[in-house]
């Protein structure tokens, strides 16, 4: 793939020349690459999950753009150097599940009142983050929301339950994003 730059001869070029040649227009530069070829190869069984899930992306991206509050939103969230519409950001976020990069367990030794704080990353939105607090034999302590911080990374869970013994409680965190792919991480105490 080669790229041009202020060529009087290919500017503002795109399209397909003579079945070999790409052109396409590409913030302000011309990009030019050989044309793709069919194969009459069947997909493999990876590439068909890949095809559905893309398919799957682009049905939930064109349901967000028929909706005027979502189209906003996404349109809201595009960087101000980015090519990219709302369309294209619906499908990257319906493809990229949320990330949770800290549970932080050191302000919470079991008494109500305390804090759990969890940092969780989307490529778009967070849209919830859940505690739920096991004891070592499995038996539910508590479970709910977090609570989204100012700055827009970390989610604070208060605990609502005395938990008398932390030894081998297991604490889940789940993570939601707007499409509703969720991630869960899990931290034994």
């Amino acid at each position: 793939m080669a790229r041009v730059n202020n060529n009087i001869i290919t500017q503002g070029l795109s399209g397909t020349l003579g079945g070999t040649l790409v052109f396409r227009q590409v913030g302000g530069q011309t990009i030019v690459s050989a044309a793709p070829r069919e194969t009459d190869k069947a997909p493999t069984a990876k590439q068909l999950v890949h095809q559905e899930r893309f398919q799957m992306a682009a049905l939930y991206a064109k349901a967000q753009i028929r909706d005027a509050a979502s189209k906003v939103e996404y349109e809201a969230g595009r960087s101000t150097d980015s090519t990219a519409n709302a369309y294209a950001i619906a499908v990257a976020d319906f493809l990229q599940a949320p990330d949770i990069h800290q549970i932080d367990l050191s302000a919470y030794a079991g008494k109500k009142g305390e804090a759990i704080r969890v940092r969780v990353t989307d490529d778009f939105k967070v849209t919830g983050v859940r505690v739920r607090i096991e004891n070592g034999d499995g038996t539910l302590v508590e479970e709910g929301a977090a609570k989204a911080e100012p700055n827009g990374l970390d989610w604070t869970y208060t605990a609502t339950a005395a938990n008398a013994s932390l030894d081998g409680d297991k604490i889940t965190i789940t993570a939601t994003d707007k499409p509703g792919n969720v991630t869960t991480e899990q931290k034994q105490l």
